[in-house]
């Protein structure tokens, strides 16, 4: 019967929590992970332009994207898009190649590379 309580206890919190998570705008979100100081402006230009026009990215800036995380990515892109700038873009369009590049990010990391 105890292990029963523990149990509906840990279910509550673990409901609660995501809630808590779930209503963090985006902004608390980029502060509690220190997204704005993880990358260099010269790399988060780069992944911006990879992002909203063709642009390649590069490596360096490609690992500086992957310690940044996928929720500074996903949360700055959300944070983005949100700005009157950018209110004509096609929303679905823009999150698919956020999507895109990310995992474009993780294969770059992934790869092996050239052998000298």
């Amino acid at each position: 019967m105890a292990s029963l309580n523990v149990y509906s206890v840990l279910v509550v919190l673990f409901l609660t929590c995501g809630a808590v998570m779930a209503t963090k705008d985006n902004d608390q979100i980029i502060k509690e992970n220190n997204c704005e100081t993880k990358m260099g402006l010269p790399c988060v230009l780069e992944a911006f332009m990879s992002i909203f026009k063709t642009k390649g990215i590069s490596n360096k800036c490609c690992d500086e994207l992957v310690v940044l995380g996928k929720v500074c990515h996903t949360t700055l892109g959300k944070r983005t898009l949100k700005s009157p700038l950018f209110k004509d873009l096609n929303l679905a369009t823009i999150i698919a190649k956020s999507i895109q590049t990310w995992n474009n990010f993780l294969a770059l990391i992934d790869s092996p590379s050239p052998s000298s």
